[in-house]
């Protein structure tokens, strides 16, 4: 067992140490271009500057400053509560950690949906106070022109169709999108609706994997899935789920690479454990 994770362990580092000489910074094209050569294009998560500067030292491609910091950093139920001056918090402490990475930065809940002109006023205020290099919305045709809007102002755009978690109260379950004959055709003119826009990668969440990869065959921009299979450009995780630091949440498609919930919680127990019983600080541990 030791054996296979010390040669799995040698081969990711290889693969990254290849990855980040080829791309020595990640743009909008480099994702493009990644997905003509059927380079598979990894993102995960972040909010916070330390957890950043991990993730992109470790050869990630994407980092994306998800409005799952509601849930994740805040503990409310849903993504609708977080506002834009605390994703603009979030994506300022990312941006400062980054060498490598692209940053994407989702437009929370509110700040888009009603008013183009709203929208790009609240792009143009991510992009200048937190120094993100893109954001993410949610939605296809009913956000056209929001979206036109933010490209036309030059800012980097990122779509995001299938589960939409900012529009939960509409859906009323976090089930499956598209698996009707009706919604799967709206999701692919969708998809290509915000090709043709110029959006420059899309993110399907949580679609049947045969749609999500006719999607992906069918326009040019990268297809990043979460729950949506193997056959679409790259994939994304929040990375509080795949390193298990939180345990509650167990869809079919996350794969947990680390328990750090048992680890973090044995280590302050012990810590606690050592200071009532006095071994904490020891002689070495002091001046």
């Amino acid at each position: 067992m030791i054996f296979k994770i010390s040669t799995f362990t040698h081969q990711s580092v290889t693969t990254m140490s290849t990855a980040k000489k080829e791309y020595k910074r990640i743009t909008t094209k480099t994702l493009v271009d990644m997905k003509k050569k059927g380079e598979k294009i990894s993102m995960l998560t972040a909010y916070d500057y330390t957890m950043a500067k991990i993730v992109d030292s470790a050869g990630i491609d994407v980092i994306l400053v998800g409005d799952s910091a509601s849930n994740v950093m805040a503990g409310h139920e849903t993504t609708l509560p977080i506002t834009l001056d605390q994703m603009i918090y979030h994506a300022a402490s990312v941006v400062r950690a980054i060498e490598r990475s692209l940053v994407v930065v989702d437009l929370p809940f509110g700040s888009y949906q009603s008013d183009p002109k709203e929208a790009l006023r609240s792009a143009i205020r991510i992009m200048k106070e937190s120094g993100g290099h893109a954001v993410k919305l949610e939605g296809g045709k009913e956000i056209k022109e929001s979206i036109k809007r933010i490209l036309n102002a030059g800012i980097p755009v990122m779509g995001h169709l299938g589960l939409t978690p900012q529009s939960i109260y509409k859906f009323g379950t976090y089930t499956v999108r598209a698996k009707e004959e009706e919604e799967a055709e709206k999701l692919i003119q969708d998809a290509m609706l915000l090709e043709k826009a110029g959006c420059f990668a899309v993110v399907l969440e949580k679609v049947p994997a045969k749609l999500a990869q006719e999607i992906a065959e069918k326009i040019s921009i990268p297809v990043i899935g979460i729950g949506a299979g193997n056959g679409v450009d790259g994939q994304v995780l929040v990375v509080h789920d795949m390193i298990g630091m939180t345990h509650e949440f167990n869809p079919r498609f996350l794969r947990r690479y680390l328990d750090l919930y048992t680890d973090m919680k044995n280590a302050f127990a012990k810590y606690s454990a050592d200071v009532k019983s006095g071994d904490f600080p020891n002689d070495n541990e002091q001046y």
